[in-house]
């Protein structure tokens, strides 16, 4: 997956990430910090649209549900955004969307959170 920070817009207390590519046990080791740094950056919620992400396995999930943790204990949200119905299946499969909140476009979280 490219660095989701590569493409990331803040609005208000939110930032934007979207990434691309694949997440996977081969972009794990690259895409897990990255993805640590940019939740740590964020001042209050982090909006992932990974509508270009082309494939997720079970690493891509871990780190998803980490971002989550961390996001948590930072005080912090994380919420997904236009996801791709392969990966919102792979959500809702192994039950990650009642951990994560999922929307279905960039506007309407940052409606949520007051962008």
């Amino acid at each position: 997956m490219t660095d989701p920070s590569d493409e990331t817009i803040a609005v208000g207390r939110s930032l934007v990430a979207r990434g691309s590519g694949e997440m996977d046990y081969v972009t794990e080791p690259v895409f897990g910090p990255q993805f640590k740094v940019l939740i740590a950056r964020a001042d209050r919620f982090v909006v992932l649209d990974p509508s270009a992400v082309s494939f997720c396995d079970s690493a891509g999930l871990s780190v998803l549900l980490g971002g989550g943790r961390q996001a948590d204990a930072s005080g912090a949200v994380l919420v997904l955004a236009c996801v791709p119905e392969p990966l919102r299946r792979i959500l809702e499969m192994t039950g990650a969307d009642q951990v994560l909140r999922v929307f279905d476009t960039v506007t309407d979280a940052e409606a949520v959170f007051g962008g």
